[in-house]
């Protein structure tokens, strides 16, 4: 059973969804807007859930600031003369209509892509979501390698998936590594980051000194990766948009 409601808390307006399957509580706060949900357990009542809010407002107001001074991309309607980006480079999106099929290929400065007369910008959205799925997956599996060895860890798994949220996670019971599909979009040191943060975790845990000092150890420019993950613009987001886990 879930039950949500809307409460302002230190200023700030905090959708609330109580779930009766939750044990604990949790805070996101979610782009482009910056708005604050928190899930809790249905037995949870309104001032616990405030004081939890409260506690941790300075972190919140921190990641809220941050996610309001993100660049983002204009709308994409997958037409000529857009700009996109590959491994950190910028490209122009040249789109010729022709044939029955859709087809992507790459050059120096451009991306071309291939489309049926009368195709719609949901079909060419999906295309080259597919095409930049293909992309990383061609070069995931060696930089993982790579990481793997340099750290002594072994995942038994590491999938792509368009997150909204988040860079990366790691199930570390299981295992198993999500990456972040608008990883493609930015230079492979990035990728190289989010890989040795998440596989760091089967190591540690926590986000602790020893998680920190083992992530310099294995990827000693990740603050530089770090800094282009925020500067560089995301994609385009429509308040409402789903958030992937």
């Amino acid at each position: 059973m879930t039950n949500s409601t809307t409460s302002t808390i230190g200023g700030l307006p905090v959708e609330i969804t109580r779930k009766s399957s939750l044990k604990n509580m949790y805070i996101r706060v979610n782009p482009p807007d910056g708005i604050v949900t928190v899930s809790a357990p249905n037995d949870i009542g309104d001032e616990t859930i405030k004081n939890f809010v409260l506690k941790r407002m300075p972190e919140i107001t921190k990641v809220r600031d941050r996610i309001l001074a993100q660049a983002r991309q204009s709308k994409r309607e997958y037409v000529s003369g857009e700009s996109c980006y590959l491994w950190g480079k910028p490209y122009m999106l040249q789109v010729t209509y022709a044939g029955n099929r859709y087809h992507i290929e790459k050059t120096p400065n451009r991306i071309i892509m291939t489309a049926p007369v009368g195709s719609t910008e949901e079909n060419r959205e999906r295309v080259m979501t597919e095409w930049y799925r293909s992309e990383l997956k061609r070069v995931l599996p060696t930089v993982l390698k790579q990481c793997e060895d340099r750290i002594g860890v072994v995942a038994n798994a590491c999938n792509v998936k368009y997150m909204k949220t988040r860079w990366g996670s790691c199930n570390v019971a299981e295992k198993r590594i999500l990456i972040n599909l608008q990883l493609v979009k930015k230079p492979v040191d990035c990728l190289e980051y989010v890989l040795t943060h998440e596989l760091v975790h089967l190591l540690e845990k926590s986000h602790n000194n020893r998680f920190r000092s083992l992530v310099e150890k294995y990827c000693p420019n990740w603050k530089d990766a770090k800094q282009f993950l925020q500067d560089m613009p995301l994609d385009h987001m429509e308040q409402g948009d789903d958030a992937d886990e």
